[in-house]
């Protein structure tokens, strides 16, 4: 695949999933502005966070500081806005910095290297971020909607709920040391024919079982797991 080409999927919306309507809060809390956002994230609503973002940044005198922790689903048009914004704010000599970044934006900055920066201190280096932030929204668009359709097989095969079926995906993941689009890419590969390892079908269906177990309950790290 050409590097300059996103796929035509990137937008792929896995059936069964709700989003929920992007709402944005801005508020200032001492010397500091806070945005927090909730709801999804995705190709229907990232301009509009993208220009609610800009107006945030245009009106605080450092930077502005977000609260991912609400938003539900997100793709690389989410990540595309952020750096966006954050290029927009360094012109500007401002910051943009990410307190809580939630469950799926928080795979979505770790899959593409991404978190470092927007954390504290990220302005440093930031000669070669144009470079660098391109190599990772590709890497995002590609990645994103086969973790997007996984998802959509998880809650069609087995009755799980947006949110228990990214705990499964992320679950085996972490289990297997895998990197997330690499399971995704498996469970859909299957769906075509392709067989699954019998050690991975067998985790796979105890994760499940424990899942709708303990529902809505976040996988937990392991210590020295790779992200994503």
């Amino acid at each position: 695949m050409d590097d300059d080409a996103a796929p035509a999927a990137s937008g792929y919306s896995p059936p069964g999933i709700a989003r929920s309507p992007l709402v944005v809060q801005v508020r200032t809390v001492d010397d500091r502005t806070v945005v927090t956002v909730s709801g999804a994230v995705d190709v229907t609503s990232a301009q509009a966070l993208r220009g609610r973002l800009y107006e945030a940044v245009r009106q605080s005198p450092r930077g502005i500081e977000l609260d991912l922790g609400a938003v539900g689903h997100c793709d690389a048009h989410a990540l595309d806005a952020l750096l966006r914004v954050r290029r927009h704010a360094m012109d500007h000599g401002k910051t943009v910095t990410i307190l809580t970044p939630g469950a799926d934006m928080s795979t979505l900055l770790s899959e593409t290297g991404t978190l470092p920066l927007f954390t504290a201190g990220s302005e440093s280096g930031s000669a070669q971020d144009p470079y660098t932030e391109l190599a990772q929204l590709r890497r995002a668009m590609r990645t994103r909607p086969v973790i997007d359709l996984a998802r959509g097989v998880l809650m069609a095969s087995f009755g799980l709920s947006a949110e228990d079926a990214w705990q499964v995906l992320v679950s085996v993941s972490q289990n297997t040391n895998t990197k997330l689009h690499r399971v995704a890419g498996g469970l859909v590969g299957a769906v075509t024919g392709d067989p699954l390892p019998e050690d991975f079908q067998e985790l796979l269906a105890a994760t499940v079982a424990k899942v709708r177990t303990n529902p809505g309950q976040e996988p937990r790290q392991n210590p020295g797991q790779e992200p994503g």
